[in-house]
């Protein structure tokens, strides 16, 4: 093979890979399955305040994940763009649910990920979940978009974080928006 052959294999190979990052995520974390969770990040994983690596993130997420006993976290519309040949961005839509008492509750969101290639593997570097809304599976979403979790502050970052939806009804009928949801 060429070299220019052997670039296209590899970034079949490497959007295979990083196209499986996010379900992999999302089983982990729904059969609480910590190791395999942790090991789709980078091993020097910024945790926050739990600080560096895999063991500060399965730290992190060890509290996180007994906050509620069962979940299910569907994965779609997932899109990327290589910023080089070891790094990557993108985003994918996720509905997640959770049980938590006598709640079941569904929140709608989109990750924003930074994904890198360590040692030839395609890890996340970093997600930042926008939630769309969370409410009880018997609710409607509006007008308070995040209604669970109750101890945590979560705010409905979507869809107003993304400068397309901004400019869309900026550019129409200033008055349409109230006329087409309580809470715009």
């Amino acid at each position: 093979m060429d070299a220019a052959e052997v670039a296209r294999l590899d970034r079949i190979e490497s959007s295979l890979a990083i196209s499986q990052l996010p379900s992999r995520y999302a089983m982990a974390l729904d059969a609480r399955d910590l190791d395999s969770l942790v090991a789709a990040f980078v091993p020097d994983v910024d945790a926050g305040n739990e600080g560096i690596g895999r063991d500060a993130l399965k730290r992190w997420y060890g509290p996180v994940l007994r906050r509620f006993y069962r979940s299910i976290h569907l994965v779609c519309g997932h899109q990327f763009d290589f910023v080089d040949d070891d790094s990557a961005t993108g985003s994918v839509y996720c509905r997640a649910e959770h049980e938590d008492g006598d709640g079941w509750y569904v929140i709608t969101m989109r990750y924003d990920d930074v994904y890198a290639r360590r040692d030839g593997q395609w890890c996340f570097v970093q997600r930042r979940e926008h939630p769309w809304y969370s409410v009880d599976v018997t609710e409607r979403p509006g007008p308070d978009f995040v209604r669970w979790p109750t101890d945590v502050t979560l705010r409905a970052a979507m869809p107003h974080r993304m400068p397309t939806w901004r400019a869309f009804w900026e550019a129409g009928d200033a008055e349409l928006p109230s006329r087409l949801s309580r809470s715009p």
